[in-house]
């Protein structure tokens, strides 16, 4: 059973003004206080585990840095990232990245780690998505929100 704050901050993340609010203001802080720690801290990630993914933008070639939540498969050695642009109706931008450049690096604990992302598709996603509801329940109330399929994505260590 999950402590009493997680089912507070959880109820929270689910609602539309939380959806509207959140992408402004969390992946700033936690850039801002990653950059401070030197990698040490990721502000999101006291409540979910976070990465810093460094891809290259899928027009541009640039690399972008982006604070994710994620769901680390600790017997499988690999993370997913859950495409849910927090229940807003596009795809957030990162994931269009990892498509057109699927070899990334995230920072995960403070550790640069080279990876490669493949998206989900078919009977695969379904079990994965089943295990990201378990993991974080508010991903439901996102998807149905919109109507685009949320992404998900598997990473593996290169």
């Amino acid at each position: 059973m999950a402590p009493p704050g997680i089912k507070l901050v959880q109820k929270v993340s689910s609602t539309r003004t939380f959806g509207r609010l959140a992408p402004h203001v969390i992946p700033a802080l936690d850039r801002t206080v990653h950059r401070l720690t030197r990698g040490k801290v990721l502000l999101s990630a006291q409540m979910l585990p976070g990465v810093i993914l460094s891809a290259r933008g899928a027009k541009s070639g640039i690399e972008r840095r982006t604070p994710l939540a994620c769901m680390p498969e600790e017997g499988r050695g690999t993370w997913l990232l859950i495409g849910s642009n927090f229940g807003r109706p596009g795809h957030p931008a990162w994931t269009a990245n990892l498509l057109a450049h699927p070899d990334a690096e995230i920072n995960w604990r403070g550790a640069d780690v080279p990876v490669t992302a493949r998206l989900l598709e078919g009977r695969e996603r379904e079990e994965a998505w089943a295990a990201a509801l378990k993991f974080w329940p508010p991903y439901a109330a996102y998807q149905r929100r919109v109507e685009r399929e949320i992404r998900l994505f598997r990473l593996e260590r290169r």
